[in-house]
């Protein structure tokens, strides 16, 4: 170890640092998230300085130029399209210049292949691009580009994991978009420690971003995820880079959500669909469509709501199944919805409605691989349940949209009248909602149903 370095910890959610490992952080008070890496020794204090006769304000700094912002000059640049539609539009309309971009996912989600398509269609619009991979060589990432429906062939392709080639490289060749793949296997070698630790991960993601907003190119890098779903690496990371995207989706199925957690040159929570084939990821123009294509007519404990993702209304069904219990202790599995939430529901239903779910398994799936993590799915979930256990179908045409409180009450939801209008796009006759939330006006054809508690939608649906 050189003697100008030393070894601390760093707890990988706030960044505080320890000189020695301890199972808990003291700053933030998380368990197991110190990670070793080697940095710097410490400068000099303001006092040891002055009596070194060296000056108070540090050594290497200047003073530097501080206009008004009235005096700063130019617009905002504009944006690149991909054609990739449902990509535009998470990132807000567009590749911004000199942005950067952090795209996480589970692996083999489709990260790479989402990545080279973009790449693909921005070199066919011009706009000339290189792909640094430090996990695939040439010839995989030819392999997978011949599989791809895009032309790729005019993508620049570097196989290579140290940073300084990478920008000496990118800065020889001017990109419009640098592409790297991935931000755990760049390292630094002006750093100790190997690539995708806490000091490498940090300063290789600052660099890129100061090659970004000083060159005018657009860099996206592929982020791995953890165990929990967040994205390796410290917390620093989705705070240094402009926006951050994560790709989600099964494994087993074809549907891939595309999810914006942050983004300074757009909205937050918006979601782009696709559909894996085996040309490459197809933009989904209708995910409502396509989450209900497969929806069946006659079952029970089947019902539809509407969630509100960013500025996009998306129907989806949500299925339920109460079952004699064959152990001592019932079963609560829920897949895309809170099983907190679940039991809470559970215990309202119960107590309000009286519908008891005491000997029975119950178990709740949301179509498609999404999660609901709004309350507005609440009362479909209860009318899936009551139609399981009455075990008769729910109107096919109906929808069910509010928050159900813990005094069996039906809430009213935000933008509702933008879901029911989705809702009529879908064919949807009849709207379920909270009595206090009933529109004014309704579209032509759609009749809206307000009920105040849970136990008059009950009433109601099964008289």
């Amino acid at each position: 170890m050189s003697p100008k370095t030393r070894t601390v910890y760093r707890c990988t959610e706030c960044g505080a640092e320890h000189p020695k490992w301890a199972g808990r952080c003291d700053a933030c008070g998380e368990w197991n998230t110190l990670a070793e890496e080697i940095a710097a020794a410490p400068a000099a204090s303001g006092a040891a300085r002055r009596r070194a006769g060296t000056a108070a304000l540090g050594e290497g700094g200047s003073v530097a130029a501080a206009p008004k912002l009235s005096e700063v000059q130019g617009s905002e640049a504009r944006r690149w399209r991909t054609g990739l539609d449902e990509f535009d539009f998470v990132l807000g309309g567009g590749i911004v210049p000199g942005s950067m971009v952090l795209v996480g996912g589970e692996p083999g989600i489709g990260k790479s292949t989402l990545l080279l398509q973009v790449a693909a269609r921005l070199e066919a619009a011009g706009h000339r691009t290189l792909y640094a991979s430090g996990e695939e060589s040439p010839l995989q990432v030819k392999l997978r580009a011949d599989r791809l429906g895009e032309h790729a062939g005019g993508v620049s392709l570097l196989a290579e994991t140290q940073l300084e080639t990478i920008l000496a490289t990118s800065a020889a060749m001017e990109p419009r978009a640098l592409f790297v793949d991935s931000i755990q296997t760049v390292f630094t070698t002006d750093l100790e420690g190997a690539p995708g630790n806490v000091g490498q991960v940090r300063e290789c993601a600052a660099r890129l971003m100061r090659f970004a907003k000083e060159s005018g190119t657009a860099v996206f890098v592929v982020g791995h995820v953890t165990k929990g779903g967040g994205i390796a690496g410290p917390k620093t990371l989705e705070h240094i880079v402009d926006t951050v995207l994560y790709f989600e989706g099964e494994n087993s199925l074809d549907q891939r959500v595309l999810r914006a957690t942050k983004n300074r040159f757009g909205g937050v929570d918006e979601i782009g669909v696709f559909r894996m084939t085996e040309g490459g990821l197809i933009a989904v123009e209708n995910p409502s469509e396509m989450f209900l294509s497969d929806r069946a007519t006659a079952a029970s404990g089947t019902a539809v709501t509407a969630l509100m993702e960013g500025t996009r209304p998306l129907l989806v069904e949500v299925q339920a199944l109460a079952a004699k219990a064959g152990f001592g202790t019932p079963q609560r599995v829920a897949t895309g919805y809170d099983g907190r939430r679940l039991a809470l529901l559970l215990a309202v239903l119960d107590k309000r409605a009286g519908l008891s779910f005491a000997p029975l398994d119950v178990f709740v799936n949301v179509v498609g691989g999404l999660r609901v993590q709004e309350p507005a799915g609440d009362l479909a979930i209860a009318a899936a349940l009551a139609s399981s256990v009455h075990d008769r179908a729910l109107a096919h045409d109906a929808i069910f949209l509010g928050e159900i409180g813990l005094a069996g009450e039906i809430r009213p939801v935000s933008q509702a009248e933008r879901r029911i209008a989705e809702a009529e796009k879908m064919g949807m006759r009849t709207v379920y909602l909270g009595a206090r939330a009933v529109p004014r006006r309704a579209p032509a054809g759609v009749r809206l149903q307000g009920v105040a508690t849970v136990g008059e939608l009950f009433t109601t649906l099964f008289p």
